[in-house]
């Protein structure tokens, strides 16, 4: 098995550490931390606005951001960026000090935000990221057939022991409206 991003680009996970060999994903207490507290997040941050986006129009337009599409970061401390975007992020993080935080990811996020809404941007011709999709039909994909409960449902029916195990922050995850 090989790496693959889920929800969004960028964090990547070892489809071993996610999906069963029959192709079914794993119960979230089979994942280690790591694995886990990055799926956990991306329950948060997929389908959110672009981070840049966001920047330039505020929530009083949130309609005219772009989803986000990239993950960058640690859980927590990351940025969400649209493809538009992407290429502001990774000049940052390549050319303009970025790579110097990679250490300290409370003030990663911040130091993009504030680069970005300082009105710096990537040179127009600035590359992106090359991202190849090889064999994506060899990703496996949960059944239809099979009622997988939600990750929310899974988290909802553990207990405080078994929830203080898996040792995520779940403070952003409102499990009421689930």
């Amino acid at each position: 098995m090989g790496k693959v991003s889920i929800a969004l680009r960028g964090w990547r996970f070892d489809e071993s550490d996610v999906f069963t060999d029959e192709g079914d994903l794993r119960p979230i207490d089979e994942m280690d931390a790591d694995t886990r507290e990055r799926i956990v997040r991306l329950t948060v941050v997929a389908g959110q606005p672009c981070d840049a986006c966001w920047l330039i129009h505020g929530d009083a337009n949130i309609e005219q951001c772009n989803v986000a599409r990239v993950v960058y970061g640690e859980p927590l401390h990351e940025v969400v960026v649209c493809a538009d975007h992407e290429p502001d992020f990774l000049y940052w993080f390549r050319e303009a000090g970025g790579a110097d935080l990679t250490d300290r990811p409370s003030e990663f996020e911040d130091a993009f935000y504030e680069w970005f809404d300082d009105g710096n941007r990537a040179p127009e011709d600035y590359g992106g990221m090359q991202y190849v999709d090889t064999d994506p039909d060899e990703v496996p994909n949960p059944q239809p057939d099979v009622d997988m409960p939600t990750l929310e449902e899974e988290l909802e029916r553990m207990d405080d022991e078994e929830l203080d195990a898996l040792d995520v922050d779940l403070s952003d995850i409102d499990l009421e409206d689930a």
